[in-house]
């Protein structure tokens, strides 16, 4: 039996300003109707398989629930206290899968990644199937159709039997554009997907032979594992001392048992804006537009808009990405210098690198309308039967204005509905919470007035979610990672 191991961590840096540290690339809807998460997994419904392992940063862990419940999908999810890289995630999956006494063949797929062909991808994975039940490590080569020199390369050898593959015969870094060229030309090569196929046992084996700290550490982190709502945690000191390495490095590029599986499946890593506009729908021009846009004499060129209208004239090979909190215009030659801009917000303290204008919690989202020295304004969002931590402040008053649905109020030792149009005030200080009691999303207006309005200043007091304050000191003023 076939058992999906998503990996769902990684920042998506050079997807700024969509794409952020506490949303990053994988949990954006930027093909079609799905996130890339959800469409990592639904490509899947073909093919006979276990209920798949999502593997995500604890930071992330709400998003991910969230967005399989949306779409109706199952997934035991096992959070990483730290990254370190996909060797120890993939590690702790296998030893996972593996601990009943089962050997699944795990195939291990990125939550970022856009396929077009979705027949050619699975009929691969039914290849793939095939050769690791006969106990080789499989990695999906991806045909190139260009001398790309932003992908590792992957040199097929010899032909393995009669399964149209072939035994690897050597991994290749990211190439300058005459060597990446020389291996278009040859049609020995391969773009290094970074999917993969193997019975779990096997991959331990050859992990525990060519990393045994790597394997030592990972099944240390799981002899104390505890479940927590959707959540699997591993030891997080043992998981800590694990040393970091690609599944590449630490087992593929030392295997004798290797097989790389060519592919042509419409795949993209969408590692840019201009490799998002390769693989978009575009009109006669050449342009890609989502939101509300208007071109006049503009071609070849990405636009995105969140709510203001952007008008373009005259532009070539431009991206123009708006949000409600950033605007990115670069050329297409220039989008790698993205990831320059997300360093520089991080250096300077700024929080458009950290996280949107609205932002997701596991009871709703909330975004900040406007702001100033001693004053917040942030428009609430409740999702039914749900209910914000209870919790107090030592710097900030609130006034509370149902716009929309039935609020259920804790405000000291009352307890109390409010409807449309009616209000409350938290002083500061005061225990209070806010639940919606009812069947359609709750919105309220709230008003902060004070000195200080970091998210560092909730001192929970309960919490459904598990969730604990104060914020890490690092993010002193911004957002908390729960």
């Amino acid at each position: 039996m076939i058992l999906p191991v998503v990996m769902a961590g990684g920042s998506g840096s050079r997807l700024w300003p969509l794409s952020r540290h506490h949303f990053p690339k994988q949990f954006l809807n930027l093909d079609g109707d799905d996130t890339m998460l959800q469409a990592t997994l639904k490509r899947l419904a073909s093919l006979a398989h276990a209920q798949p392992t999502v593997i995500c940063n604890e930071e992330h862990r709400f998003i991910v629930a969230e967005q399989l419940r949306n779409t109706g999908q199952h997934a035991h999810i096992i959070l990483e206290p730290v990254g370190r890289n996909t060797a120890p995630a993939i590690a702790l999956a296998a030893l996972q899968a593996t601990a009943d006494g089962s050997d699944p063949i795990l195939l291990v797929l990125a939550a970022d990644h856009l396929i077009k062909n979705e027949e050619a991808f699975c009929a691969a994975i039914r290849q793939g199937e095939s050769i690791a039940n006969q106990g080789q490590l499989v990695t999906f080569g991806i045909v190139p159709t260009a001398p790309e020199t932003g992908y590792g390369y992957i040199k097929g050898g010899a032909e393995f039997g009669n399964e149209k593959a072939y035994r690897v015969a050597e991994f290749k870094e990211k190439p300058d554009a005459h060597t990446a060229q020389n291996y278009l030309d040859s049609g020995d090569y391969f773009w290094n997907s970074g999917m993969f196929m193997f019975k779990a046992s096997r991959f331990l084996e050859e992990l525990k032979q060519y990393r045994e700290d790597i394997f030592l550490a990972c099944e240390r982190a799981l002899e104390h594992t505890s479940s927590d709502l959707d959540f699997i945690r591993v030891d997080e000191a043992a998981f800590r001392a694990c040393p970091e390495d690609s599944v590449d490095y630490a087992v593929m590029e030392k295997t004798d048992s290797a097989v790389v599986i060519p592919v042509d499946c419409g795949w993209s890593d969408v590692g840019s804006w201009s490799a998002l506009w390769e693989v978009s729908d575009k009109d006669k021009k050449g342009n890609v537009v989502r939101g509300d846009v208007i071109t006049i004499d503009c071609n070849n060129s990405y636009i995105h808009t969140e709510e203001k209208l952007v008008a373009a004239i005259g532009v070539d090979d431009l991206i123009i990405l708006d949000t409600k909190d950033a605007t990115l215009v670069t050329r297409q030659s220039e989008v790698q210098k993205v990831k320059n801009i997300v360093q520089q917000l991080k250096k300077e303290g700024r929080s458009q690198w950290l996280h949107h204008r609205e932002v997701y919690r596991p009871w709703g989202k909330y975004d900040s309308l406007d702001g100033g020295q001693r004053f917040q304004v942030k428009r609430i969002t409740v999702k039914p039967g749900e209910k914000l931590s209870t919790q107090m402040h030592h710097h900030r008053a609130e006034h509370w204005i149902v716009v929309s649905g039935t609020a259920k109020v804790t405000n000291g030792e009352e307890e109390y509905l409010l409807s449309e149009n009616q209000s409350t005030y938290i002083a500061l200080g005061q225990k209070h919470s806010l639940e919606n009691p009812g069947k359609v999303p709750l919105e309220i207006i709230e008003v902060q007035s004070g000195t200080y309005f970091g998210e560092d200043d909730i001192v929970r007091l309960s919490d459904k979610y598990g969730r604990v304050a104060p914020v890490n000191p690092v993010d002193k003023g911004k957002e908390p990672k729960n």
